[in-house]
């Protein structure tokens, strides 16, 4: 069982977050340990596929009702977009988190090993 940070939003909060509203300022501590301490890239990838494989499921539907073709061709789509939204989160999580620390208000950490710092 995970032990809950202060500040812990709970289920929706967090919901709230990844779909990525602001949190209130009393969430801040958890935003912070959210987007900074190791593990934050996971997170932030666990974050996107909370909200893109509803969207998936809905297009799978949405495919099986319009479009006369083998289920296949659904499968590979939604696949398709799938891979590549988990893959264009990942390439931009830093982008993703310094945006996200700056609409909590929270300082951006410069990291060495990137080369160049966050924008």
């Amino acid at each position: 069982m995970r032990t809950r940070l202060p500040g812990d939003p709970g289920p929706a909060g967090w919901l709230r977050f990844a779909v990525g509203f602001r949190l209130p300022p009393r969430n801040v501590h958890w935003v912070r340990h959210e987007l900074t301490d190791p593990g934050w890239r996971w997170r932030t990838v666990l974050r996107h596929l909370v909200v893109i494989i509803p969207v998936c499921a809905v297009l799978v539907v949405l495919l099986a009702i319009f479009l006369p073709t083998p289920p296949w061709v659904s499968a590979m789509m939604v696949a398709l977009i799938l891979s590549g939204s988990v893959l264009t989160v990942a390439v931009y999580a830093d982008d993703i988190r310094a945006a996200r620390l700056r609409q909590h208000g929270l300082p951006v950490p410069s990291d060495p090993d990137l080369g160049h710092p966050t924008p």
